[in-house]
């Protein structure tokens, strides 16, 4: 395996996911990868740290129900990567399911869709709907708004943290600490961060237990410690704030821009989940991710992928792959960007629930804005793993 501080003529010809040239345009990029390399495409995560991205759908599938052959315990890998290394805290090992295989990740599998799966969904619209009218208010006497940090973070963050039984204050580290994580800079300061927000969150839910998703975990069958709580936790907001953010983010940019949405800024929630299920096959806000470590050398269509080193799956690029024939449909969920196999999203209902709400709560209550910059000059974050915009600045008649 490369050392990831090693130069040499592989990581010389692997491509840079890191670079803002890949943001800008990252589907010429994935066309261009497709016809240099086929489904598999050497990348560097950072510079020197190597991987393969999977870009074919059937052999992204394919991986993604093998957790034999393509386990996401990344400890070995960790061995040859420096703790100071940004992208380490979004891949590390830690013992929830998200980074665990066999009776681990069934047991931490387990504890997270029971907490999940007791959400109540009319409860939770009424909580969206509830953060949504509060959220536009702050906002809504003006002529104009970023609706990323004005909008979509405040409702993942806001409903995020209701759901986990989490106060503001504790709240507001935690989104601190994961949006410097998922920025892949001053990564690890942000996983302390994180660490220490997520254990005063824990202390907190066994003094006062409540209907939360904390406090059932700590109440489940599975036993799960201090540590691992901490970890469940991490995984759930890593999940909840950054990528939901982004698909709300991106699917109102989508609404404001695509003739199929933009004719009606009153859309119905059928419209709305269309554009939803149009951005999540196109632009998921999760680009590239779900990452594996093969414990050793393993063959699939002929490519040999090394032990130990990640495989992550591009959503992006298999969503939009050509041997799909052009089939593609809105209403036809099979994209992989809540992922397949034993590491599916369990949370994929509320998600879209959330999203949805708030999508069409803004556009009843904004129904003439408009983009307030032309497209093209907004811009996209840097990094491997999301699709995220640095602003979404919209303007409408004020009050």
């Amino acid at each position: 395996m490369t050392s990831p501080t090693t130069t040499d003529t592989v990581t010389e010809r692997r491509i840079a996911l890191h670079e803002a040239e890949f943001a800008a345009d990252p589907h010429a990029a994935y066309a261009r990868m497709r016809a240099e390399y086929g489904p598999f495409v050497p990348v560097d995560l950072i510079p020197g740290v190597p991987a393969t991205l999977v870009i074919g759908y059937p052999q992204a599938r394919r991986i993604l129900n093998d957790p034999l052959r393509f386990p996401a315990d990344p400890r070995v890998w960790e061995q040859s990567v420096p703790a100071t290394c940004p992208v380490r805290p979004m891949m590390e090992h830690r013992p929830n399911a998200l980074r665990s295989a066999g009776p681990d990740h069934t047991r931490y599998r387990s504890a997270n869709s029971s907490a999940i799966d007791d959400v109540d969904q009319h409860e939770l619209r009424s909580l969206v709907e509830q953060v949504a009218d509060a959220t536009i208010a702050e906002f809504r006497d003006g002529d104009g708004a970023d609706l990323l940090t004005q909008y979509a973070w405040p409702i993942a963050f806001r409903v995020l943290s209701a759901l986990l039984g989490c106060p503001d204050e504790m709240g507001r580290r935690i989104a601190d600490g994961m949006a410097k994580i998922f920025e892949s800079v001053d990564a690890a300061n942000g996983n302390q961060i994180l660490t220490e927000a997520i254990t005063d969150l824990v202390a907190l839910r066994h003094r006062q237990p409540g209907d939360d998703i904390t406090s059932r975990l700590l109440a489940h069958p599975a036993g799960l410690d201090d540590v691992e709580m901490l970890h469940q936790i991490v995984t759930l907001y890593g999940a909840g704030i950054e990528p939901l953010t982004n698909l709300i983010t991106n699917t109102v940019l989508r609404i404001l821009t695509d003739d199929q949405f933009s004719g009606d800024l009153h859309a119905g929630g059928s419209s709305v989940r269309e554009a939803l299920d149009t951005v999540l096959y196109t632009d998921p806000p999760l680009a590239n991710y779900c990452i594996s470590y093969p414990p050793h050398p393993v063959d699939v269509d002929g490519f040999l992928f090394p032990a130990h080193q990640p495989v992550l799956i591009s959503m992006t690029a298999c969503n939009n792959d050509p041997a799909l024939g052009g089939q593609r449909i809105a209403s036809n969920r099979a994209h992989l960007s809540w992922s397949t196999g034993p590491h599916a999203c369990p949370a994929r209902p509320h998600a879209y629930l959330i999203a949805e709400t708030a999508i069409t709560h803004l556009l009843d209550a904004l129904p003439e804005m408009d983009l307030a910059t032309p497209a093209g000059d907004l811009v996209w974050r840097p990094g491997p793993f999301h699709r995220a915009l640095t602003a979404l600045p919209v303007v409408f008649p004020s009050t």
